[in-house]
């Protein structure tokens, strides 16, 4: 059974979903299908409690509403990528790209030790079902342009922007 929540935050909705004990997709378009199969909604009310206890989807909403408000760099979440080894491998460095800082393509093929590997990283950093979470918005073009992202340019922009304000200290608005 696969459970979700639509919850708000700054770039607009955020579709997550669990599998009752891990965190399993984080969605940033608002037109992405509900999960398939047997899917539950979990609601939210005002005060931000759940009408159904998963606590995955609880975590998850605590932790981005740390983040977006400038509280948290790194997430402490059970999750599930479910992937091919190679996309895994990807995803799992995408964890290592410190808070605020960007790495190309390249760099990210080099460091999981596969320096021709641009194209394959760039497919299954697009792939990535935990976006935010696991960072893949923190991957830029070699020449430092925001290429693709699945949530749209303008929220990637928008991340980057955010995490490079909390890392200086600044405040965002």
């Amino acid at each position: 059974m696969i459970f979700h929540i639509t919850t708000p935050s700054p770039i607009g909705p955020i579709l997550l979903t669990s599998d009752g004990e891990r965190l399993t997709g984080l969605y940033l378009d608002a037109r992405v299908e509900r999960p398939m199969g047997t899917s539950v909604e979990v609601r939210i009310d005002a005060a931000g409690v759940l009408d159904r206890e998963v606590p995955p989807l609880a975590e998850a909403a605590r932790q981005l509403g740390e983040y977006f408000a400038g509280a948290r760099q790194e997430f402490d979440l059970s999750l599930h990528l479910d992937g091919t080894p190679f996309q895994r491998q990807v995803w799992s460095a995408l964890t290592e790209i410190p808070f605020g800082e960007t790495w190309s393509y390249a760099e990210l093929a080099r460091h999981i030790g596969n320096p021709k590997a641009c194209r394959a990283v760039g497919l299954a950093n697009g792939s990535n079902p935990i976006s935010i979470i696991v960072p893949c918005h923190r991957v830029i073009g070699a020449d430092g342009s925001l290429t693709g992202y699945g949530g749209g340019i303008e929220r990637k922009r928008w991340l980057l922007a955010h995490e490079r304000q909390r890392d200086l200290g600044g405040l965002f608005g």
